[in-house]
């Protein structure tokens, strides 16, 4: 059982704080995943220039950073900016080549967590107000962003193992999952056949590469969603984000449980309404549940 989230506000006002609007929907429905909880958020992309964050490991931190930074050198990546986060390294760097050869290759330096040139994605153990206090992600101001709290079941409690995952060698994809995709070994082989690489056993980071091999292929996103539901095996729910748009897909048993709320200014979707709630305190919210086998995308006005 773990939970999801994620918001979009369709026109971008100054200050919007899609962080701590993630941060309530996410303490609403902690109870549904009190291991670790983690963030995608979306800045605004600077031309030109690639954000990436990395895991570094507390015994070997100096060596992390050198070998990260001479891959970077080696692939022609300048540094621009770099700040030591809880955990984590975060870099924006001046970037010009291939984004599938440089993600590839900063894995064998340190745990890569996301790359894009908008996408920053945050997590660790501990609730939403933990990580929090580790990260500062009330602070973040943006038009949209998803949010998931994990319940480990299948892997330990540890930073990696969190979610949102990201389509490892694509940018600016995540995805937040609910539920189990068993034809998930078929499906991964499919794509290592055309030599895609996966750094996890994770479905969710199946469903990321998946959707984003669509949307490199020219697929909208909606086509690939629906695509999604015919492909995969399981039972599920999923919110995914591009730089641009956000989207969901539920299985057609629908066993795992969203509900939305949306107004001219914002959509809102979690595992439970008591998250919507927490965005509108003491409003009563005229709330839908997806139907099976629906899917649906939204994007921001630019």
């Amino acid at each position: 059982m773990c939970g999801i989230a994620g918001i979009l506000y369709k026109q971008e006002i100054p200050g919007l704080a899609a962080g701590d609007a993630l941060i309530r929907m996410l303490d609403g429905c902690q109870h549904r995943g009190p291991d670790s909880t983690g963030f995608a958020l979306y800045h605004e992309p600077k031309e030109g220039l690639l954000r990436l964050r990395f895991f570094i490991d507390a015994d070997d931190a100096a060596g992390n950073i050198d070998r990260i930074e001479s891959l970077l050198e080696e692939h022609d990546a300048e540094i621009i900016e770099k700040e030591l986060e809880g955990s984590t390294i975060r870099y924006l760097v001046k970037f010009e080549g291939d984004i599938q050869s440089l993600a590839y290759a900063m894995e064998h330096a340190a745990k890569l967590i996301s790359i894009g040139s908008s996408l920053d994605i945050i997590k660790d153990v501990g609730s939403a107000h933990d990580v929090d206090d580790r990260y500062h992600v009330a602070g973040f101001v943006g038009t949209h962003g998803l949010g998931h709290v994990r319940l480990a079941t299948e892997s330990d409690v540890k930073p990696e193992a969190a979610h949102p995952f990201w389509a490892t060698g694509f940018g600016d994809v995540a995805i937040v999952h609910n539920g189990q995709i068993t034809n998930y070994w078929k499906m991964r082989r499919r794509l290592e056949q055309r030599d895609f690489q996966f750094t996890t056993d994770n479905d969710s980071e199946l469903i990321a590469v998946y959707l984003a091999d669509k949307l490199a292929q020219g697929i909208p996103l909606k086509e690939a969603l629906k695509t999604s539901i015919d492909d995969m095996d399981g039972t599920f729910s999923f919110l995914v984000s591009t730089k641009d748009e956000i989207g969901y897909a539920k299985d057609n048993l629908a066993a795992k449980p969203m509900i939305m709320y949306e107004t001219d200014e914002l959509i809102a979707i979690a595992s439970e309404e008591v998250s919507l709630n927490r965005l509108f305190p003491g409003q009563a919210l005229n709330t839908i549940e997806p139907p099976p086998g629906t899917y649906d995308t939204w994007s921001r006005s630019i």
